[in-house]
């Protein structure tokens, strides 16, 4: 809602010594709603001024008088607090809690569709209110996003309980009209008139497909045919109308859910949740579910088909309501229903004083009971020919001739705009709009939409441009993939591809790019692809078997790990110093990770025993026993041995050749 640049007598008064009127908020069509300063108390609240001619009636004084009444008993943090009314220069007023913020409306129209968890959480703060005002008696009546504010630090607040049925008493009886916003109407008040806590549970439940979906489950070209499908028409489950992208994710809409929308939001009214308070257990038990990961759950969704909570189900008796406390006006009622939908008519009363005793038919003459019954004959026609007369008139013109069509504001500024609904005898309000075709400041659409029916004299709001709806893409490296994906939603943009990549410098599952890349303005719902970090990439084991230690340790400790010597062992076949092997032997190692080697100490080393002047069997015994092998090599007669190569005492490998030579 959005202040107007329209002149108005009420800005800067002192509404009945005590508000002082700073700006106007909004205009509707029964009410004007002001910023005020309570200089009593010194706070800010809204005031609520009525159009002069509902102060003109005194029956309608006194109903809205009890109905603010009733309405400022309530108390509850979902629920815009009354705190005074009263009377001003012959008009009623009301003040109320002044919430800083935007409506439901606006979010709704920023946000859908929304994922089933989003859109609980708002419908859950919503029923906890309105079942606050079940408990004690009240119905709203007219719920619907325009009503429900949310302030600045997400608080969700449902307001002017209460004064929808002391407004449609009214213009009920003064203009056989029914009140209430045609998209979220329950089918009974459609076709009689009647309300009560289902009537609102209706309400919520079309709210929570919208929210769910993105779109109104009832539509026409006019307000009779929406009122008719309203009726006629059960909605479809919101699963079928959510994003197809979200089926079979964890956004996608659980048939729990689709139970619940579709038993709140039923034609029957016995069939749908007894009040908000049974909704909003329902509410919290599909919120829970949720919570848990349960994509599907046949008993919950079979649960939230029941109309009453289990420790209630032995009541009998209904919570009286605020609209059976206060009398209902005398005068009929007449109430839009659709064409094919018959209402019977009051019985016919007679009018004027009493005629005077007839005889009886026995004592009159033939002739004259012959001319009586002709007369009453003709008498009957005549009014059965006017009577129909009237109501054809009457019908059309609730119908047809008190409406006329929304003119085409479309692309003019907000000065044209005041300028053509002045000409054509529209108040005009204002609220913004994106746009990708309409400049800045000009009109983008309005509500009722062009062409649409709107009474003489009705209220319309036009929505200026403000350009083509972008949003910057978040800064996101460094955060977590959860962070991510939530700073991506919290940002009116969509999750897209997650690609893992090895990385140096950042962290394991930490993000290293967006693409597009940060700052960069996109439409909503634009995805966003994330590159997230694997960590530094494994290091491959490469074989330094008979390979030098140092030039394997060298290696490894470039790469990043960390080089240890496991042991040392004698090798008869790889030179001290070299590696006999790794651990482990192949694969990879994470970086920062540990590789270990065994390094060879070379040949076992024995010394060469005194074999000269044995003989070829002693000396052959003896360089055997420690290890050695033996050559021979003859000199003349070759009886006994002459010297080793090696020489004896010398340390030769253990395993190796000792030549020896006989003389």
């Amino acid at each position: 809602m959005t202040q107007t640049s329209r002149t108005d007598p009420l800005l800067g008064r002192l509404v009945d010594g005590r508000y002082l009127i700073t700006r106007r908020i909004a205009r509707g069509g029964m009410a004007t709603v002001y910023l005020a300063d309570d200089q009593r108390l010194t706070r800010t609240v809204a005031i609520k001024v009525m159009h002069e001619n509902l102060g003109e009636d005194e029956d309608f004084t006194a109903r809205f008088d009890r109905e603010a009444r009733a309405a400022a008993r309530l108390s509850h943090p979902n629920v815009v607090s009354v705190f005074d009314q009263g009377m001003d220069d012959g008009r009623p007023y009301i003040v109320m809690e002044y919430v800083e913020g935007s409506t439901l409306r606006q979010v709704m129209t920023r946000e859908t569709p929304m994922t089933p968890s989003r859109a609980l959480a708002l419908i859950q703060q919503v029923a906890e209110a309105v079942a606050a005002a079940h408990e004690a008696g009240i119905v709203h009546r007219d719920l619907k996003p325009e009503n429900v504010l949310i302030s600045r630090r997400g608080q969700l607040k449902v307001a002017d309980f209460g004064l929808a049925r002391a407004v449609t008493a009214h213009t009920a009886t003064a203009n056989g009209m029914l009140i209430g916003t045609v998209s979220y109407i329950a089918p009974e008040l459609v076709t009689h008139g009647h309300a009560d806590t289902r009537c609102d549970v209706y309400a919520m439940g079309v709210v929570l497909y919208e929210m769910l979906t993105g779109r109104k489950p009832h539509t026409g070209e006019s307000p009779i045919q929406v009122a008719y499908s309203h009726v006629h028409n059960e909605i479809s489950p919101p699963s079928q109308a959510a994003p197809e992208q979200w089926r079979g994710t964890a956004n996608a809409v659980p048939d729990y859910v689709d139970a619940l929308v579709l038993a709140a939001a039923t034609r029957q009214p016995a069939e749908r949740p007894h009040d908000a308070r049974v909704l909003a257990e329902h509410v919290a038990a599909a919120r829970e579910a949720i919570a848990q990961g349960r994509l599907n759950d046949p008993e919950l969704a079979a649960r939230m088909r029941t109309t009453v909570l289990e420790n209630d189900a032995l009541a009998t008796e209904q919570v009286p309501l605020m609209m059976s406390l206060t009398p209902e006006p005398t005068n009929p009622t007449l109430v839009f229903t659709p064409a094919n939908v018959a209402e019977p008519g009051p019985a016919p009363v007679a009018v004027g004083g009493a005629e005077p005793p007839l005889p009886s038919p026995s004592a009159q003459p033939l002739q004259q009971r012959r001319a009586r019954r002709s007369r009453t004959a003709r008498t009957s026609l005549v009014v059965l020919l006017v009577s129909a007369l009237v109501l054809g008139v009457g019908a059309w013109y609730l119908m047809a001739g008190r409406f006329t069509t929304t003119p085409d504001f479309t692309s003019l500024t907000q000065v044209q705009a005041q300028a053509l609904a002045a000409e054509k005898g529209f108040p005009v309000t204002f609220d913004a709009d994106y746009s990708e075709t309409i400049p800045v400041g000009q009109v983008v659409r309005t509500d009722p939409a062009v062409g649409e029916r709107i009474p003489y004299g009705g209220t319309i709001t036009a929505f200026l441009s403000r350009g083509p709806e972008r949003y910057a893409v978040p800064s996101l490296a460094g955060r977590t993939v959860d962070e991510a994906q939530q700073v991506i939603a919290d940002a009116h943009l969509a999750a897209g591809k997650i690609t893992e990549v090895w990385d140096e410098n950042i962290e394991l599952g930490k993000v290293i790019s967006s693409s597009p890349a940060a700052g960069k303005m996109v439409k909503p719902k634009t995805e966003v692809d994330l590159k997230v970090s694997k960590g530094p990439a494994p290091i491959k084991v490469v074989s330094y078997v008979d390979k030098p230690f140092t030039e394997a340790k060298a290696y490894y400790e470039g790469q990043g790990l960390v080089v240890q010597v496991s042991a040392e062992k004698n090798n008869s076949k790889i030179a001290a110093g070299n590696v006999i092997s790794s651990d482990p032997k192949d694969g990879t190692v994470p970086k920062g990770g540990t590789i270990s080697f065994v390094v060879s100490k070379g040949p076992v080393m024995v010394e060469v025993p005194n074999v000269i002047g044995m003989n070829a069997n002693q000396a052959e015994k003896a360089l055997t026993d420690v290890g050695f092998k033996v050559a021979w090599e003859k000199v003349f007669w070759g009886r006994s041995v002459w010297s080793t190569d090696p020489g004896v005492g010398t340390m030769a490998p253990k395993g190796s050749t000792i030549t020896v030579k006989l003389a």
